[in-house]
């Protein structure tokens, strides 16, 4: 089985488990909170993922880390998929586990691509947009600049992508004339 459906089966436990117990958005957090730590330390995914290192020491660092920052829940499920031998599929589940809060809470994410920073105002209206076509309760939007656009922005949510910046205007323009 692909380490993303067990990630996506062992978070939609976790979703579960924290509804059951009214810890869903404690659960969300610690999960933002584990994504980030260990995307900012590499060594952390290494030693998750390594066979060699000991499944006790693999929590015991864990513990160290997350004891006093995340629920008791949240710990009791990091000792849990240890215990099973599936710490490798820790960062994964985390992933899995924002996607489906999410999915649940009707957030969606976009990533817009601009030459240059946003105004307040163009965000507001790619929000406004993207909430009307999609029924989106909530946009997160991430922004990147890329100076090479020139102009415009490309917008790009899940698997759909809307380019309106000014190189692939003449992108399109010099393939027109090319032919």
């Amino acid at each position: 089985m692909s380490e993303i459906k067990v990630a996506s089966r062992y978070a939609k436990s976790l979703i579960d488990l924290s509804v059951e117990n009214n810890a869903l958005e404690s659960s969300y957090n610690d999960m933002v909170l584990f994504e980030k730590v260990v995307d900012e330390t590499p060594e952390l995914e290494a030693i998750l993922k390594n066979p060699i290192v000991p499944l006790d020491k693999k929590t015991g660092i864990l513990n160290g880390i997350f004891a006093d920052k995340v629920s008791k829940l949240t710990i009791t499920f990091f000792k849990i998929v240890i215990s099973k031998g599936r710490s490798a599929i820790l960062f994964a589940t985390a992933k899995q586990f924002i996607q489906q809060y999410n999915l649940i809470k009707g957030i969606v994410t976009a990533d817009v691509t601009s030459a240059t920073t946003l105004s307040a105002a163009a965000k507001e209206q790619i929000v406004a947009i993207v909430k009307r076509e999609l029924g989106a309760n909530q946009v997160i939007i991430k922004e990147k600049i890329n100076e090479k656009l020139i102009g415009g922005f490309i917008l790009k949510v899940g698997d759909k992508q809307f380019d309106a910046s000014i190189a692939s205007g003449l992108s399109k323009l010099k393939k027109e004339f090319a032919l």
